[in-house]
Order: C-alpha cells, then structure tokens, then sequence
C-alpha cells in the first residue's frame, strides 16, 4: 500500500532496551510501532539498546507494522550516535524529539540521510513553526508530544484538553496542508478505558489519522476509533451509488438519508472506503 493509505490507528511504544517487548510488539495487532531510545530508556542502558534494537529489526517478525525508532535528541550526549546507529537499521523511519523547527530535520538528515524523517511536536517553538516543519521534504510524520508540551505551557490537566487545543490544531493544520501524517498524543491512564475512548473520539473527530499509546491494553480501543464503522462505510457506498446515478441523470447533487450529496461528499466517502481496504489489507498479513 502506499504511504497515504497506511494505516496508523495504533502507534504503540516501545522500550528499545527490553527483548521481551521487542519479541511482543510482533505479536501486536498495532498499525505502527515507535522504537524508544529517549524516554523508555535510562542512561546507563542506552548505548546497550541500540544494539538490542538492531538485532530485533535485523531479525524482523514486525510484519505490515511501521516501524519508527525515536532517537535521543541531537543535543543530548546520544543523539548523534543514536542517528548514526539508526541510519544502518532496518527501520522504516527515525523520529526526532523537540523539533522546533525545519533545521533540526535538516540536522537529522545530515546523519540519517534518505531515512524518512517523523517530527516530535511538543514545544511551544515547534507549534509556532508547525507549517515549516511540514513543508520539509523528508518529514512523513509528526507525533503530538502533549506531555512534553503541557509541561512547556503549564498548563492544568483538563479532560477536554483546551489547554493544548491551539498547539492541536496548528500542527493539524500544517499536517493537512503539506500532506503529511499526523498522530495524537498519549492518553496516561492506561487502565481507564472510558477516558482513553473519549479521547479518541475527540482525536478523531479532530482530524488526527491514530494516537500514540504507552500499553498493549489501549490498543483495540484506538483501533477502533480510527478506523471507519460499519455505518460510515455502509454511508458512504450508498452516497458513492447515488451521486453516480445523479451524475447519469444529468443531475449535479444526490440526496441521501435528508442530507446534499456533492462531488467533496464523494470524495470523502472514497476516502472512508480506501481506508476501509487499508486496514483489510493490513489485518490480512
């Protein structure tokens, strides 16, 4: 499948460091994984997860899954090393932590090479610079970092999030615009299935294509939330027949259940149904 019809309702991190998490993540019915070498992994062990990381992607397993591994940052004592070692593994895409803006990534890519670049955005600086960070010609991806970034603005924890809804939607905005993916943050509460639903939802309906999850036990929840329902999809084919039977008539509209059915209603529908497929696709291998 191509990149813009790849999946990523699920985005699942994983401790570089850990074999036991490494050897799991295969068995995951997760759309992407984010191989941890910042946060997940402490000091002393972080030179030592590189190579842990390189034998299990050299292994493989992983399947369908895309596979990201997120680097310390340039400016840490193993950033540069960290992209060294990234650019000789079998990884889809490296992920850069705190981007501020586009000549992180070019510094990245001074390393990296032709790797595909996925943006960390998680800092006041990297909202403000959102629209050039999507313009840059190796980003693929952004990831909401929302702790990171709520820390920056110190703001309160709000279940409805309004606090970070600026930063949400300016790097929606720029993701949107430049065609590139974008994922929402993490939800904390890994055992409240009710708040992780809601938030989701909210992603969703945002505009967001999966969430970044910290546990294999959010996995199904995200699954389906991003991906379309039965009734969106049954929606869809039956606005798809009517605007093409319109269209024969001689007609510029349909209408369907009440409501207009023009050729951006089509488009979307389209859009419902390829992703539809995408997951099939995905969930067959």
């Amino acid at each position: 499948m191509t990149d813009n019809q790849r999946p990523l309702r699920s985005v699942l991190y994983i401790p570089a460091s850990k074999p036991r998490a490494l050897e799991k993540a295969r068995t995951l019915a997760v759309d992407a994984i984010i191989f941890d070498l910042e946060d997940a992994v402490p000091p002393d062990e972080k030179v030592a997860a590189r190579r842990t990381l390189a034998e299990a992607l050299d292994a493989d397993g992983y399947g369908p899954r895309l596979r990201i591994v997120r680097i310390n940052a340039l400016d840490s004592p193993w950033g540069t090393e960290d992209a060294e070692a990234v650019a000789g593994m079998k990884a889809d895409a490296v992920l850069l932590p705190k981007v501020s803006g586009p000549a992180d990534l070019d510094a990245l890519a001074r390393t990296t090479g032709e790797m595909p670049i996925w943006a960390m955005m998680e800092t006041p600086a990297g909202m403000l610079a959102a629209s050039e960070i999507a313009a840059h010609p190796q980003l693929d991806g952004m990831v909401m970092g929302t702790n990171d970034l709520a820390k920056e603005l110190n703001a309160r924890f709000r279940a409805d999030r309004m606090p970070l809804m600026a930063g949400l939607g300016l790097c929606l905005l720029a993701a949107k615009a430049h065609g590139v993916a974008i994922v929402d943050g993490v939800y904390n509460a890994f055992k409240d299935d009710e708040g992780l639903r809601a938030e989701c939802a909210q992603g969703r309906d945002m505009g967001f294509d999966g969430k970044t999850l910290i546990h294999p036990a959010q996995i199904d929840i995200a699954n389906a939330a991003f991906a379309p329902s039965e009734d969106e999809i049954d929606l869809a084919r039956r606005q798809i027949a009517a605007y093409e039977q319109a269209i024969a008539e001689g007609q510029a509209v349909a209408v369907v259940d009440g409501r207009i059915v023009e050729n951006l209603h089509v488009a979307t529908a389209r859009e419902t149904l390829s992703k539809s497929t995408a997951i099939a696709a995905m969930s067959a291998e």
